[in-house]
């Protein structure tokens, strides 16, 4: 597993997330002066790539990396500013999914930053309906060959490294993709249920057919309540087995997806869990995404649930 140092701060939680970060802007001004880059992912998927394409040359932080907190919501305290004012290359999602980045970069500005938004890497609009941009298989690599370009300013010498590190990284992606090939020739058209967008890039890349209202999944992602046709809507998916997975949120819940779960289950739908931010320990963003493509085809061909990835 690549090493990337892992902030999880809320207003609560900054002097905690100082001391296990140990990367105040003194902290990182000793790291440049040893060589390495100051990096920074928003999210821990983004951490995990810079990682594995700077390698011995890179100190990487994730901000958000908790799977026990809504991302969507997420406060960014003053040790989050002090890591993200020091970094030199930041790689963050974009659609309004983490716009305390851009406050942080713009109250430190850096001409010498290399900041990567994805959705602009991606030429994706702000209306974009869903932000969760790592579950389509084509963000990373995208992203991991921004990552070394960047790099590759910062440490010229070293470009060639960070090519190789593409290279490899593009590799280890195949796994997942045959997997969504293999799902897609065997059970493409599978009816599925949701609670949120998290999933649905991966839904529509292994050719599923969502069949959750996108309404319904926006007022659950934006903490909306949702109208009761929508919730009945849903629940008459399950009790007339009209889906043959639920594909569950375990990192935003609440009374009404728990009921979803709990019918879900009444009805024998088999579930299976998504996440927002990379469970760690025991992933990186190439095992975490075809385990979740394997835990759905598990749903399907065996009618076995996986509500939590275990690795």
């Amino acid at each position: 597993m690549p090493a990337y140092r892992l902030i999880v701060a809320t207003a609560a939680g900054a002097a905690a997330a100082l001391l296990v970060s140990a990367c105040s802007s003194s902290a990182a001004d000793t790291n440049s002066s040893a060589g390495k880059v100051v990096a920074v992912g928003a999210e821990n998927e983004y951490a995990d790539v810079i990682s594995q394409i700077g390698g011995k040359y890179v100190t990487v932080s994730a901000i958000e990396s908790n799977p026990n907190t809504d991302p969507h919501t997420f406060e960014a305290s003053p040790s989050v500013a002090a890591v993200v004012s020091a970094a030199q290359l930041i790689v963050q999602n974009g659609i309004g999914y983490d716009t305390y980045m851009n406050k942080i970069e713009s109250a430190s500005p850096s001409s010498s930053r290399k900041v990567i938004d994805v959705q602009q890497l991606e030429h994706l609009p702000n209306s974009t309906p869903n932000p969760h941009l790592w579950y389509k298989p084509t963000t990373m690599p995208a992203v991991a060959k921004a990552v070394a370009d960047d790099l590759s300013v910062l440490r010229p010498k070293d470009a060639a490294y960070f090519k190789a590190n593409v290279t490899k990284f593009d590799n280890s992606l195949k796994p997942w993709l045959a997997a969504i090939a293999a799902f897609k020739a065997a059970y493409a058209g599978t009816p599925v249920a949701v609670t949120e967008p998290v999933g649905d890039y991966m839904l529509q890349a292994v050719g599923a057919d969502i069949k959750t209202p996108f309404g319904l999944q926006a007022d659950i992602m934006n903490g909306v309540d949702p109208s009761p046709q929508y919730v009945s809507l849903e629940d008459s998916l399950f009790a007339k087995h009209e889906v043959k997975v639920f594909v569950y949120n375990q990192q935003v819940t609440d009374s009404l997806t728990a009921s979803f779960l709990a019918t879900a289950k009444q009805y024998g739908i088999p579930v299976v869990g998504v996440y927002e931010t990379m469970p760690v320990p025991g992933y990186n963003y190439q095992s975490w995404m075809l385990a979740e493509v394997n835990a759905l085809r598990k749903a399907v061909a065996d009618k076995v649930s996986t509500e939590r990835l275990v690795p």
